[in-house]
């Protein structure tokens, strides 16, 4: 595999849909472009219209003729998660790329409406739920992909706290963010197997590196001048750190249950290449009782 794989490299995607979660800023925007450059009807699934609609036009901007829709999604709620599935399925007969992209990082103690710790909530089981009432509009479709966003994070001492997952007892924000990463991953392993007879879906995971994003916003210090000094040293932009998300959404030479994050030192950096995730993510164990578990608190299944 090419080592400096860029989003020259993406075959035409004229006549596929995409549809891609928290479009109108960061990795989602860039993702959201660079699939509306090669030529593919983009839905920017937002929680914010007014932003939504701000994003389109500077993507319309720099892409001329781009063919745009935004659609609205707050993942922190499973109502709107129901009805934006509900619009985007009478809206488009078929789907061939969900980008599960947006989330929050390293927030301080919240909840979604419906009771969830909110980066569990909104990074994983938002989209659990969003991708299980999609997905038979992509199963008819050829080499539609299904691509979810981890991160680094997932690694190290993250876990899946199975005996307190809405942190209840107690609250430390990077530990819950990396529960909610590595819960991406164990998603998308699981859903992969479950895909894997379809003939027609994968599912993929990316991470970007460590990208300049808005999710930098909570982290300690993320505001002070010396921190983002330091930051700008260590990270690359937000149009590099889409990279993996866009070669595992489009290489034609992808297979479901890779994982895609930069090439550098450390994964930090880079161009996309496939890359390994802990120990902890292959855990097909664990895999199915989270799989359960989401189920019953979204109380959405998959037609697989």
């Amino acid at each position: 595999m090419t080592q400096q794989w860029t989003s020259a490299d993406m075959p035409d995607q004229r006549g596929r849909l995409a549809v891609v979660t928290g479009a109108n800023t960061g990795l989602g925007f860039e993702t959201a472009k660079a699939l509306a450059a090669r030529g593919a009807t983009v839905v920017l699934a937002v929680r914010d219209v007014d932003r939504g609609k701000q994003a389109a036009t500077r993507i319309a901007a720099a892409v001329p003729g781009a063919d745009l829709a935004v659609q609205r999604l707050d993942l922190a709620s499973l109502d709107s998660v129901r009805a934006a599935a509900a619009e985007l399925r009478a809206a488009h007969p078929r789907i061939d790329l969900l980008i599960n992209n947006a989330g929050v990082m390293d927030t301080p103690k919240q909840t979604t409406r419906d009771g969830f710790e909110l980066q569990f909530g909104v990074d994983h089981l938002g989209h659990f739920a969003l991708t299980g009432l999609l997905l038979d509009h992509l199963l008819p479709v050829p080499d539609s992909r299904v691509v979810t966003v981890s991160s680094l994070r997932h690694r190290g001492r993250a876990r899946i706290n199975f005996a307190d997952l809405q942190w209840e007892r107690s609250y430390r924000r990077l530990a819950a963010y990396g529960q909610a990463k590595l819960a991406n991953l164990m998603f998308t392993y699981e859903l992969q197997r479950r895909l894997a007879s379809t003939g027609t879906t994968v599912a993929l995971a990316a991470h970007p590196g460590t990208a300049q994003t808005e999710l930098m916003r909570y982290l300690p210090g993320g505001q002070h001048p010396i921190t983002t000094a330091i930051a700008g040293l260590i990270t690359q932009s937000a149009a590099m750190g889409a990279l993996p998300t866009l070669r595992a959404a489009t290489d034609p030479t992808a297979r479901g249950g890779q994982y895609y994050g930069p090439g550098g030192f450390g994964e930090l950096r880079g161009h996309p290449v496939v890359v390994r995730s802990s120990r902890r993510s292959h855990d097909t164990a664990a895999q199915r009782r989270l799989w359960s578990i989401s189920e019953e608190l979204t109380g959405v299944a998959f037609p697989v």
